[in-house]
């Protein structure tokens, strides 16, 4: 049941990319403000810089947690864990992935490890929307 629980936190990941993609797409949109003769204001504009920077590492953590709640979701149906866990180890070794074919961990470690990486997405995601908050008043207080 725990690995269903993990899948289904990992599974929430793709709602945090789709907001994450959002912002980074505003904050890319505004860099192209002068081709509407629009004038860019140079902090708005460096947080805006922040701000795709930010997404692109969103994106990378977004991927990782993706992939972990594929795995996660499919190894809940697994009739035997044991040789499923040893066949997922030698792929993700094979694909270079993974540093050695044998992993020791029990799958409590590898479920906080997982949750680990939608930790680290969260965390990019609230620090884009303290950066979109920060650009939008200085947008305000400037205009």
């Amino acid at each position: 049941m725990s690995l269903l629980v993990v899948a289904s936190l990992l599974g929430r990941g793709k709602q945090l990319e789709r907001l994450s993609d959002g912002l980074t797409l505003l904050a890319l949109a505004y860099g192209l403000a002068p081709l509407l003769n629009a004038p860019l204001q140079p902090l708005a504009s460096l947080l805006c810089i922040v701000l795709v920077v930010l997404g692109v590492l969103h994106k990378y953590w977004a991927i990782r947690v993706a992939v972990d709640a594929d795995l996660f979701a499919h190894l809940v149906k697994s009739p035997d864990l044991s040789a499923d866990t040893q066949a997922l180890d030698r792929a993700l070794f094979e694909l270079k992935l993974k540093p050695q074919a044998a992993d020791s961990r029990a799958w409590p470690a590898r479920s906080q490890a997982a949750l680990a990486l939608l930790r680290r997405q969260a965390v990019c995601l609230g620090l884009q929307l303290s950066l979109a908050l920060a650009t939008l008043l200085t947008l305000l207080l400037k205009g």
